[in-house]
């Protein structure tokens, strides 16, 4: 563990001088804006508008001396959700953002609660707001430029800052990051941690800094610890001041933020305890340097902050933990529940007075020839990026030609389409990227990953090379295009944001396709949809998936999964029952990735082995272009009779007992067509135009379910049956809707689809009872 001094050399003293006007100018912006969001700004609805001045305070300090000291352009900077206030404050300050948008903090149309890179008018590094995504963020975007540098070039370097709060500690997510072994080798990471030992509800009991540096350095981080500014360190260095830090040193956490309310003489009462050697010293400091050397914390002395940022080496990871006062400059600094207080229309006006700011004409910026302007101007000019140009995606094929044969897995036509496009697309296939989370075999991944390498930032000796009983060829090498990582699905989609934002951050699109197991896509959505929010755009691919995965039992049987693709915004789902269905949906759905108006897409796919001719594709090229259209706008008829009774509306993994019920239909007198939808989604949102509330195009509800075959319907899917429930109102039929609605079951495919109702019998059941 690293420790910085807090002596200041004498020389930077005028220029501490100005950086602190430029802190209290930072910490008034910020504060003022949230109090003209929640108490000048008309609100007629009376809800509280919120945000977060005590979160914000706290983080000033660090902020000011990382962005007008030491932050370069090419570097990038991820602010904890609660400080975006300071982070607007900052941008103002420099130049990037109007003083129009300083009144509209949560407002329609203004700034964002969390800093968002797609929302916010000014420049965000990261979108923040969902708590320990943000923190890792620029792990994954360290991991996207290092890739794309090795792979096509022209990013250069620069380092990645995050700005957390030591309760986003917490959270799972930055523990499965630090520890994924690519991380230690990422020297651009710097962590800063603000340590002000406080959560939503409380002031944290155990925080336990000691543990939390000893995991970071096992994890190989540099580790510098800044705890007490210059005027506590000058008073715990005169005699008998050691007793002083080591009283401050072992008091818990709630006991030291007491200690910040109290004035003077309840100060010298409370601080000493029974330690009569202590009280004499405490006698000795009169009451403004005994308050102040209490509170002087090392996260709010810019010397100090300074210093700690000169001091980072570059070969490694770096944390900071910086402590700090929650709502340092504010009347509610140190109070347990300050996390979401406002600041009185009186203590506004006290705290502009005490800065030498105007109430009424809140939004003043450094005149241009003050020594603070000068500082403004040459910190916008030092941190002016180039602007973006973004390239178009390279061209991909809508149809390799293939007509796939024999039985297959929709699995496993993911390999073979990527294999296909190396040799049909190969500018397109240099673009792609795959990323798992150690299960690219077990996902039929093995082809392309032995044709185009393994990522890594430096080339590695494949001691399996000559063994010929080895399958999975593990070629180690910057210019892989697979990147393995440990058992993480959080990781996995964490990576798969940042790159697919690198079309919108150096303007060279990458393609990433993430692969995972299809039943822990639910533990990775809430990140994947963050990445999505924040301008990511990705493919996951889930598979194996759904209660096909017979012999597997409950534990590995995706149910609610399906259903995505109607809930999640920016991203289109499919599921395809064939391999040429996988094909079309992949080559639409990697179309769709690395522009302004992408979008994310997810594939869930099957090991169940089905019959290829079933899928019937025409020979015609004029009708196999239709059908393809068909497929990737959500659905196709597989199957159409005369004078239809009954329609069955058939997903994924068991359109075979869809039509093994359909010609047993036939049989009984009840002829019935098949629909093989292809993206619930997709259907969806045909629906919603139609009845005008959306625009999306509604044509394939005409083709494919059109007024004149209205029939009684049946859907059925390896999922939850109300992923297609819906489709019932397209003409206002009687329907069924088949699925699964319970934990499954190990056992054969058949008992299994028998146990849940899925199988063949169960379709007729269904159809004949809703006839």
């Amino acid at each position: 563990m690293t420790s910085v001094a807090p002596t200041r050399p004498g020389s930077a003293r005028a220029e501490t001088a100005v950086l602190q006007e430029v802190e209290r100018r930072v910490l008034w912006l910020a504060t003022a804006m949230i109090h003209h969001a929640n108490r000048v700004r008309p609100n007629p609805s009376g809800l509280k508008v919120g945000g977060h001045q005590a979160s914000s305070a706290s983080l000033v300090s660090i902020m000011t001396t990382l962005w007008f000291r030491h932050l370069r352009a090419e570097d990038r900077v991820s602010v904890k959700p609660h400080a975006s206030p300071v982070l607007h404050a900052i941008n103002y300050l420099l130049g990037e953002l109007d003083e129009s948008y300083l009144g509209t903090l949560r407002q329609f149309g203004g700034l964002q609660s969390y800093p968002s890179r797609t929302k916010d008018p000014d420049p965000v590094d990261y979108s923040t707001g969902s708590v320990g995504i943000g923190a890792t963020a620029p792990i994954w975007g360290a991991v996207a430029r290092r890739y794309l540098e090795s792979t096509v070039g022209g990013v250069g370097a620069g380092r990645q800052y995050s700005l957390l709060g030591d309760a986003e500690l917490d959270e799972g997510a930055v523990w499965e990051a630090i520890l994924d072994p690519a991380v230690s080798q990422l020297g651009e990471l710097v962590w800063i941690v603000d340590l002000n030992r406080q959560s939503l509800d409380r002031v944290v009991p155990g925080i336990a800094a000691g543990r939390l540096r000893g995991m970071f350095a096992a994890a190989g981080w540099q580790v510098i610890e800044l705890k007490y500014g210059t005027l506590a360190e000058e008073v715990f260095a005169r005699p008998g001041g050691a007793a002083l830090r080591a009283r401050i040193d072992a008091m818990p956490n709630p006991e030291y933020q007491r200690l910040l309310r109290c004035a003077p003489g309840e100060l010298r009462h409370r601080l000493p305890g029974a330690d009569t050697g202590l009280a004499a010293f405490v006698d000795q400091l009169d009451d403004e340097t005994l308050t102040a050397a209490v509170r002087d914390l090392a996260g709010h002395d810019l010397g100090v902050l300074d210093r700690a940022f000169q001091s980072i080496m570059d070969d490694r990871p770096t944390v900071i933990f910086a402590y700090t006062i929650k709502g340092r400059g504010l009347p509610i600094e140190g109070h347990p529940q300050n996390h979401s207080s406002l600041l009185t229309t009186e203590q506004i006006r006290e705290l502009a007075e005490e800065l030498g700011m105007d109430v009424d004409r809140p939004w003043a910026r450094f005149g241009a020839d003050s020594a603070e302007g000068k500082l403004c101007a040459s910190t916008a000019q030092r941190l002016k990026r180039a602007p973006v140009t973004l390239q178009e995606p390279p061209d991909l094929p809508t149809d390799i030609g293939r007509t796939p044969k024999g039985t297959a897995t929709t699995q496993a036509a993911l390999g073979r389409v990527l294999l296909d496009l190396t040799r049909s697309a190969p500018e397109a296939a240099g673009r792609v990227v795959t990323v798992s989370p150690d299960v690219s075999s077990t996902t039929n991944l093995g082809g392309w990953v032995n044709k185009v390498g393994v990522w890594s930032s430096t080339e590695r000796h494949d001691f399996f090379a000559d063994d010929t009983e080895t399958i999975l060829h593990w070629r180690e090498r910057p210019t892989g295009q697979h990147i393995e990582l440990g058992i993480a699905e959080t990781n996995l989609v964490g990576l798969l944001g940042e790159l697919g934002s690198t079309w919108s951050r150096w303007g060279k699109p990458l393609l990433p396709i993430g692969v995972l197991y299809d039943p822990f896509l639910e533990r990775a959505l809430e990140p994947w949809s963050f990445g999505i929010y924040a301008g990511g755009q990705s493919i996951v691919v889930g598979t194996p998936s759904g209660v096909s995965l017979a012999p597997e039992g409950g534990a590995h049987q995706s149910i609610t999964t399906p259903s995505v693709g109607i809930e999640q915004p920016g991203c289109v789902a499919y599921e395809p029952a064939f391999a040429i269905d996988v094909e079309w949906t992949l080559l639409a759905c990697l179309a769709r990735l690395g522009r302004p108006d992408g979008c994310s897409a997810y594939l869930r796919l099957s090991t169940r082995p089905v019959d290829q001719t079933l899928a019937g594709v025409p020979e015609d090229p004029a009708a196999r272009e239709r059908r393809r259209r068909q497929v990737v706008a959500g659905a196709y008829p597989l199957r159409r009779t005369e004078t239809p009774a009954v329609t069955i509306a058939a997903m994924g993994a068991v359109v075979p007992e869809a039509l093994a019920a359909a010609d047993r239909l036939d049989r009984l007198g009840t002829p019935a067509d098949v629909v093989c939808v292809t993206s619930a989604g997709l259907l969806f949102d045909a629906l919603q135009a139609r009845q005008g509330r959306s625009r999306a195009p509604s044509w394939i509800l005409d083709q494919v379910f059109p007024a004149s075959r209205a029939t009684p319907l049946v859907t059925v899917l390896d999922g939850h049956p109300h992923t297609l429930a819906f489709l019932a109102n397209v003409n206002r039929v009687p329907s069924l809707a088949l699925g699964v609605t319970q934990f499954g079951q190990s056992g054969s495919l058949e008992d299994v689809y028998r146990h849940h109702g899925i199988d063949a019998d169960g379709i007729v059941r269904a159809a004949l009872d809703v006839v």
